[in-house]
């Protein structure tokens, strides 16, 4: 890690005293609340036994699967919302709060979970890409994005849906299902709940993109690295093992390819960003 962290020096110090263009965005995946117990969505973990059927989460996670099964996958996201409540931020979480406090307006998080755990740890410049568990929108594409109502809870596994509960979660103007906000795999990218076009804008003004726990399989987060690298921007890949960016970033001169824990990594970034701000 010697000589990594010397790299890591330089690339940060140079950002950090660019006038422009300056931004240290930090773009964060499934990796990075592995630590926290959550498992991730696509792993053998992800696979949902309903009765007697098991179903991938590509085959369940999208929009025709919940048109035809609204109470299952309902289920199955409560399932998630219990299991997200119990978990805590990890070291990980933790040490991008000191990052954003010691860089205030010039810290960005870009991430891909839906597990609320960066907002439970305090981090506050987060823009969510695959939407939040936290709210739900009309299936009928009616405008309105709503709080999940308090009066659902989490669930276990095998536990139905209350009539109450489906009450709830029946839209208010036009009497349809209302879904989670999320992305499924069926479906596109958008602004009002993947922030699309603001996230690409962030990559735009990124200085250096820390990409962490991810491995880039959808294609905003891979938008996201190559929108930086085209504006002069570093892309530093903090993974355990190589990837899709890995691949984007190989022959580019502005990259640095960190084979570390997120903890070991991000508490070398910390002391480094925190030695400069203090000076």
């Amino acid at each position: 890690m010697m000589v990594m962290k010397e790299e890591l020096k330089s690339i940060i110090n140079k950002v950090y005293h660019k006038s422009k263009r300056n931004n240290f965005t930090f773009l964060t995946g499934a990796g990075i609340s592995s630590e926290s117990g959550i498992p991730t969505y696509r792993g053998i973990d992800g696979i949902w036994v309903k009765g007697t059927e098991f179903h991938k989460p590509e085959e369940f996670g999208t929009f025709k699967y919940f048109s035809q099964h609204q109470e299952e996958v309902w289920q199955y996201s409560l399932f998630r919302k219990k299991m997200f409540e119990k978990a805590e931020p990890n070291e990980s979480h933790k040490l991008l709060v000191e990052i954003e406090n010691n860089l205030q307006n010039r810290f960005q998080l870009i991430t891909q979970n839906i597990d609320n755990l960066h907002r439970k740890a305090g981090t506050k410049n987060i823009y969510e890409i695959h939407g939040n568990n936290r709210e739900i929108k009309c299936s009928n594409n009616c405008k309105s994005i709503k709080e999940l109502p308090d009066k659902i809870l989490g669930k276990n596994i095998d536990e139905d849906l209350s009539i109450e509960e489906i009450e709830l979660l029946k839209c208010e103007e036009c009497g349809s299902w209302m879904r989670p906000n999320i992305l499924w795999f069926d479906e596109y990218y958008d602004e009002r709940t993947n922030k699309k076009f603001s996230s690409l804008k962030v990559a735009k003004n990124s200085g250096i993109l820390f990409i962490i726990g991810t491995s880039g399989a959808t294609n905003l987060p891979l938008s996201i690295a190559e929108t930086t690298l085209k504006y002069g921007g570093y892309i530093i890949d903090i993974n355990t093992e190589d990837n899709n960016f890995t691949d984007l970033i190989k022959n580019k001169k502005n990259k640095l390819i960190v084979r570390e824990t997120s903890t070991n990594a991000l508490n070398t970034i910390n002391q480094i960003i925190k030695n400069l701000t203090e000076v």
